[in-house]
């Protein structure tokens, strides 16, 4: 898959977002008032007073103030920046605001009822108790309004903080993806070098083959630099190129051995993760030896995870002046990339033989990621053309 850098959301998709929120908002603002004004009327019929007068156009006169109150209250809790409050500070704000609106509900509805249209009084309380009860009721219904309102603010948030903290930790692991990469490119172009190096005054011929093979090299590494994983053959034709060049140097005291199966030619795996383990065989289990080794590649698929193994003669014990980089580096990405289910693990088995074994997690590819993967892998069909194009086979699993 290409690595895709996340930074902050387009201007777009926040309009978008934000249209959404309103839209949401319209919603649940008309379907609440539509209910309680739904409540009210059957209320209302059910122990409606026989001399009662006006008591339906005040029902309706009453929910359209609190919807248009609620709204417009919406403004001033936006201005004042409550919606970016927690939940402590808020609680007293909500009880002060819900009595403030509780009161101009209750003083805006007695005053065009029975103030403006003069209304009789038809109630057999009295008008201070009235008016408590209708205080008490209007506290009780803005502030239950104004905690669902923060309610939805607060979770809201609190998603946009998850996601924040989820692109910054995309962001860390993508830079230290790359800071590895560019610790294993420069490392793997100067071995190949000294390779090369060695072959100029010794066969000219076969120098320009080693051109044509390292240049075949730089152009995978300059293609897989911007890919989190590459097929497997890919892999493995690029070791082959590798080797190819280290076989003009050591000669006979290089000795290859793959065995590969053909499943495994197309799993994803970290590019430059075989490489690394080959280029670690050469140097620390071939090239101090004066009688040389085998090296062995073998690739096979079981219980739905690739099984990678490079051997060369050697003991861990020696250490021969490696300082492991390379190895800690292809660990790193293992685990950056497939988490703890993959794991790169060296050991003498038997004595006087190291093996390096590799263990990718085979994903089941679906979706985006499937489309991502036949992508990237078409970016490699050209790779794989040229290589096969242009330089000898030298070796064949």
């Amino acid at each position: 898959m290409e690595s895709v850098a996340i930074g902050n959301p387009p201007t777009a998709d926040r309009g978008l977002r934000q249209k959404g929120r309103e839209r949401l908002y319209v919603v649940c603002q008309v379907a609440g008032w539509a209910f309680f004004l739904m409540v009210q009327v059957l209320f209302t019929g059910l122990f409606k007073e026989k001399d009662s007068t006006g008591v339906e156009w005040a029902i309706f006169q009453t929910v359209a103030e609190g919807l248009l109150i609620t709204h417009y209250a919406r403004h001033w809790l936006t201005k004042w920046g409550w919606k970016e409050l927690s939940w402590r500070p808020l609680i007293p704000r909500i009880l002060g605001m819900a009595a403030l609106l509780s009161v101009i509900w209750s003083a805006v509805g007695y005053g065009i009822y029975y103030g403006l249209l003069r209304f009789p009084w038809s109630s057999k309380f009295h008008p201070a108790a009235v008016l408590s009860v209708s205080l008490f009721n209007g506290l009780a219904l803005m502030s239950s309004w104004l905690c669902i309102y923060f309610f939805y603010h607060l979770f809201d948030r609190y998603n946009r903080l998850q996601i924040e903290q989820l692109r910054l930790t995309t962001s860390v692991k993508e830079a230290e993806l790359r800071a590895l990469k560019s610790q294993i490119n420069p490392h793997f172009i100067f071995n190949s070098l000294n390779s090369l190096r060695g072959l100029i005054d010794e066969n000219p011929d076969r120098a320009r083959q080693a051109v044509t093979q390292l240049a075949n090299l730089l152009r995978y590494s300059l293609q897989s630099g911007q890919l989190e994983t590459v097929p497997f053959e890919d892999e493995l034709q690029t070791v082959n190129d590798y080797l190819a060049l280290e076989q003009v140097r050591h000669e006979e005291r290089l000795r290859v051995r793959l065995d590969i199966a053909p499943g495994a030619l197309n799993l994803a795996i970290p590019p430059m993760l075989l490489q690394t383990l080959v280029e670690n065989a050469v140097k620390y289990g071939i090239a101090p030896r004066r009688e040389g080794g085998e090296i062995a590649i073998i690739a096979r698929c079981e219980r739905d995870e690739l099984h990678l193994q490079v051997t060369n003669p050697g003991s861990l014990a020696a250490g021969g002046g490696s300082t492991g980089v390379g190895l800690r580096n292809a660990a790193e990405r293992l685990r950056l990339l497939f988490g703890a289910r993959a794991t790169l693990d060296l050991r003498e088995d038997p004595p006087g033989r190291v093996v390096a074994e590799v263990l990718v997690p085979i994903e089941k590819e679906s979706g985006a990621a499937a489309r991502e993967a036949v992508a990237a892998r078409s970016q490699h069909d050209s790779v794989r053309s040229a290589l096969r194009a242009d330089k000898p086979q030298a070796l064949r699993p």
